[in-house]
């Protein structure tokens, strides 16, 4: 009877041990930002002297650099990149306003998809990024894991502004399901960068052949 009585009490403690262990396991696998170095460290970067300034973008274009994402951009015609913006001068730049444009060898002009696109997109392949013509709002109906959205949520560069000696970094998504080789020849063109004053910075152009030619790291 000793013996019975014992089981459940030793079950009931395994149970707690296991449910404590569980949250750890599961954090670990949650999304974690890279890292950002100060933009002129990147292959792919243009450098205002003057303003004190730095814009850089590195492609997550391959596996091994997809491998901190759980969900398959790729797959789905998406291309991360990672984007830095390193302000070492004095005053605070603005970047609330800043237009960004990747241009492609063929000139196609692509934007950075919005999070309702990218939820679209991964919840229905079929579905398009491109603008509607249609007035109407296209309320994007996740059928996305909780996990999933988080990490869409929080990769995505999303700062309005850099403070003096800081960085600032996160990823865009582009929409690259019919092109063919979208880097090559690229640049990233970058308008609307404003200094404390409210004058805008001239535009910063970042080539991504700068990123492709780059020794690799073994």
């Amino acid at each position: 009877m000793q013996t019975f009585r014992l089981r459940p009490r030793r079950c009931f403690f395994v149970a707690v041990l296991c449910a404590a262990c569980i949250p750890g396991a599961f954090a670990s696998k949650n999304f974690v930002k890279p890292e950002a170095k100060s933009a002129i460290n990147y292959p792919a970067h243009d450098f205002h002297r003057d303003a004190k300034v730095a814009i850089a973008a590195d492609p997550y274009d391959t596996p091994e650099k997809a491998k901190i994402f759980s969900t398959d951009f790729a797959g789905h015609g998406f291309l991360p990149i990672f984007f830095i913006v390193t302000n070492d001068g004095d005053q605070p730049v603005s970047i609330a306003n800043m237009e960004i444009t990747l241009i492609t060898g063929n000139h196609s002009k692509l934007t950075p998809v919005t999070t309702d696109d990218l939820y679209r997109r991964l919840s229905n392949p079929q579905a398009s990024t491109r603008p509607s013509p249609l007035p109407f709002p296209r309320k994007a109906k996740s059928g996305l894991s909780k996990r999933q959205q988080d990490e869409i949520d929080s990769s995505q560069f999303a700062a309005r502004a850099v403070e003096p000696h800081s960085t600032q970094s996160g990823f865009l998504f582009f929409d690259v399901s019919d092109i063919n080789s979208p880097l090559r020849g690229a640049v990233i063109d970058i308008t609307r960068v404003n200094d404390a004053n409210g004058n805008e910075l001239m535009y910063f152009e970042v080539p991504m052949d700068s990123y492709l030619d780059a020794p690799k790291n073994p």
